[in-house]
Order: C-alpha cells, then structure tokens, then sequence
C-alpha cells in the first residue's frame, strides 16, 4: 500500500494539533486514540487499535512529572499504524516498530522543551521590561514549535518510509521478522504486568483467575469478560460499602451509648 497526498496531510494535522492538546486535556495523545485516528485515516481501523491498544498498556502508570521526559508512545502508535499498514505485515510488525520509535522522539521531546525554555526567558524579559505586547506572540510561537516538534518528524517519516518501509521490509530478513513479530506479542504481556504491579492486585486474585480462565479454556470474548468484571466490580464496590456503613453505624451507637453513660 501507498500513502496518499491527503492521508500524509491530515496525520500530520492530527500529529500537530494533539500535541498541543497535550498541554490542555492529554486526550488526543493517548496512544490507544492516536491508533484508532490514524487506522480511520490510512482505512484500517483494526490495525490502528491493536497498535494503539498495546502500547496503551505500555504507557499505563508513565507520566512526564516535574518536566521529565518519557517515550513518546503517542508518536510511536502513529508512525506504527501507519508503518504497519504500509507494509502489510500487520499489528505485530508495527507494534515492533513503534517502540524504537517511541525512544527515540524521547531525544525530540527534550528540544523541543528545551525550545520553549528559551522563550519562556524572552517572556520574562518582556515582563521585566513591560513589553506586554510582545508576550501572546512568544506563547503562541512556544505553542507553534511544540506543534512542530511532532509535526515535523511524523510528516518526514511518512514521506520517506511510504518507499522506505515497502523496501525495507520486502529485504528485511526472516529473522528480524519473526524478532519483532515476538517482541510485538511479548510487549502486551509487560504493559499488563506493569499495570498490575501498581494495583491492589492481592486481594482480587480470584477474579483475576476468573477472567484468565473465562478467555483462555472458555474463548469468551474480551467485551464479555469485561462485562463480567464491571459486574464483579459493582458487586465489590456495594459489598465494601455495606461495611463502612455498619462499621458507621455501630460507631454511632456506641457513642450516643457513652454519652448516656457519661450523664448518668
């Protein structure tokens, strides 16, 4: 498959204004949204949510605090969806892609910082000398370079990788193929490991064991093991809060029973 002019055009759109989103709500980033963005826009949906989806998982309990850097995995689900479809080879192939890719922007993120750092100065500069004026050009001008931060990568990898990638994966060999088909596999397994390793895990073991069994000896779909778990949840959640309230209530008792205690 090759890329079209429009297809090139609107990715790089997308690319531009998610980043930039980033600063305000981080919805149009998340990499499971940017995959299935990017599917709708190459016309493979499926693909574009597999990749999105699993580096979803990657991402889950990673986050830029203090103004540290991560990969970039928004990126990496944009450039794997597309990589994936181009060259035909499916998710697993441009989930394999999209790390490498997720570590690298990882560098371009800390410029592109490191950009704004230098015009966040020119604004105090501007401040110190009251040149009011000059401040909403130099944040719309930061806003503008994160833009391109993103922008400006995805739109050159799109045009060189629509003849790079189709070359390169119909010379790549049967080794590296089937390397990056199996990290593709193994990289859902770590995301859900790194999930639960943050989650009060322990305690729901049993349902754990319920949903692995349900979709691994029974073949329930993925829809109805979560609907099971939302079930289970809900269960939980009104078990948990029937004992706070007894807990509250015999509280309550007990005080009003010292309090008699005490007039007497």
């Amino acid at each position: 498959m090759h890329l079209a002019a429009y297809q090139i055009i609107l990715i790089t759109i997308y690319a531009f204004i998610a980043i930039n989103d980033s600063l305000i709500s981080n919805t149009l980033t998340q990499p499971a949204i940017a995959g299935m963005i990017s599917g709708l826009i190459m016309g493979d949906l499926e693909t574009g949510l597999m990749v999105g989806g699993t580096l979803q998982l990657m991402r889950l309990g990673i986050a830029a605090f203090g103004g540290a850097s991560v990969p970039d995995y928004f990126t990496g689900a944009v450039l794997g969806t597309a990589f994936a479809i181009i060259s035909g080879k499916g998710a697993e192939y441009g989930i394999g892609l999209a790390v490498p890719v997720s570590l690298l922007m990882l560098q371009l993120d800390v410029v592109a910082r490191f950009c704004n750092v230098y015009l966040l100065h020119r604004v105090d500069k501007a401040i110190d000398k009251m040149q009011l004026n000059r401040i909403p050009r130099l944040v719309l001008s930061g806003s503008f370079l994160w833009g391109l931060s993103r922008a400006i990568p995805i739109l050159l990898m799109l045009i060189v990788g629509d003849a790079a990638v189709t070359t390169l994966t119909n010379n790549m060999p049967e080794w590296l193929m089937t390397g990056l088909k199996t990290a593709g596999g193994v990289l859902p397994v770590v995301g859900v490991a790194i999930l639960l390793r943050y989650l009060p895990t322990k305690q729901y073991i049993p349902y754990l064991l319920v949903g692995f069994f349900l979709a691994a000896y029974l073949n329930v779909p993925m829809l109805g093991v979560s609907i099971i778990g939302v079930v289970a949840a809900m269960l939980v959640f009104k078990r948990d809060s029937n004992k706070i309230q007894e807990v509250a209530t015999t509280s309550n008792t007990n005080t009003l029973e010292g309090g008699f205690d005490g007039d007497e």
